[in-house]
């Protein structure tokens, strides 16, 4: 079984769709293994952001990711990685195909809605930076 990373970020926190988004991942056969709502520190957000620190958006991204609470959880599942990006849809939401995460709860690019790892390599680390071994079931 296959594990990766979902953050529902500060934007569809605000707006109160927690529970559709979670339907989603478990409607599509994806268990939730682990899951925590945080508010995530700068320290914290440029750490997980680390790979975009050059990057002009990096700051923005920072900024947005520490504006409210986020949802981070553990997904589980046959190719739980292309399964989750596939539900999330394109970054850019304009772009994302109707039914999907980012094209239903989306505003822009910049606040979209929602994060998943891209690769099982990815998820491994990113699992790693906000969950302990115990705490995934």
């Amino acid at each position: 079984m296959e594990k990766t990373l979902s953050i529902i970020k500060p934007d569809a926190v605000k707006k109160g769709v927690i529970g559709k988004i979670l339907d989603r991942f478990e409607s599509s056969g994806l268990r939730i293994a682990a899951m925590k709502k945080i508010q995530l520190s700068r320290e914290q957000a440029e750490n997980f952001y680390a790979i975009h620190r050059e990057r002009p958006f990096f700051k923005d991204l920072v900024e947005f990711m520490i504006s409210g609470p986020v949802v981070v959880s553990v997904l589980e599942g046959e190719g739980a990685v292309l399964k989750n990006r596939d539900l999330m849809g394109a970054t850019n939401p304009k772009e994302a195909k109707s039914g999907t995460i980012r094209a239903d709860f989306a505003e822009s690019i910049d606040a979209n809605a929602v994060h998943g790892s891209d690769s099982l390599e990815n998820a491994k680390i990113e699992i790693d930076f906000f969950f302990k071994t115990n705490e995934i079931y």
